[in-house]
Parts: C-alpha cells; sequence; structure tokens
C-alpha cells in the first residue's frame, strides 16, 4: 500500500495538439474514429484518466504517430533504486 507521501507517477499526452494540428478535429470526432465519448477523450487530455492500451493505440494510429511520441510516461521517483 502506497503512503500519502509516496511520489506519483505521472501520464502526460500531446492529444489536444494534434487535435490541434489535424486540422481541428474536435474531441467528439476522435472519439467516434477511436470508439469513446467526446467526455473521455477530454479526460485523456487533461490527464485526469489514463486509456487502456488497446485505446493508445487507437489514438496513436488515428494521428499516425508512434505511442511514445503521443503520450509520456514517468515513473515516481524510486528511492531504494537511486541508493544503488
Amino acid at each position: 500500500m502506497k503512503s500519502r507521501n509516496s511520489p506519483i507517477e505521472t501520464l502526460t499526452n500531446e492529444v489536444r495538439l494534434l487535435r490541434f494540428l489535424a486540422g481541428d478535429m474536435t474531441q467528439a470526432e476522435l472519439g467516434e474514429r477511436v470508439g469513446l465519448t467526446r467526455q473521455t477523450i477530454a479526460a485523456i487530455e487533461q490527464g485526469r484518466y489514463a486509456p487502456a492500451i488497446n485505446v493508445a493505440f487507437r489514438i496513436a494510429h488515428v494521428f499516425g504517430k508512434p505511442i511514445d511520441e503521443i503520450f509520456h510516461w514517468s515513473p515516481a521517483e524510486d528511492t531504494e533504486r537511486a541508493k544503488v
């Protein structure tokens, strides 16, 4: 169990930027193409929801980008590993 002071891993993404670069694609349009609601796309963009791996791949496919150019994961700082 994690304590309240445990570092938190982060997942950020470029979905909003890529929608803009794709000719102002709306959240609803992207959601329709990947099988999600507009609200879920909004939550992904805001970092409130981490998509399942298959959904992340579908989003990457829509934009013609590798998944790691869209989603960026940063691990929590592992203090035990840092001591080694």
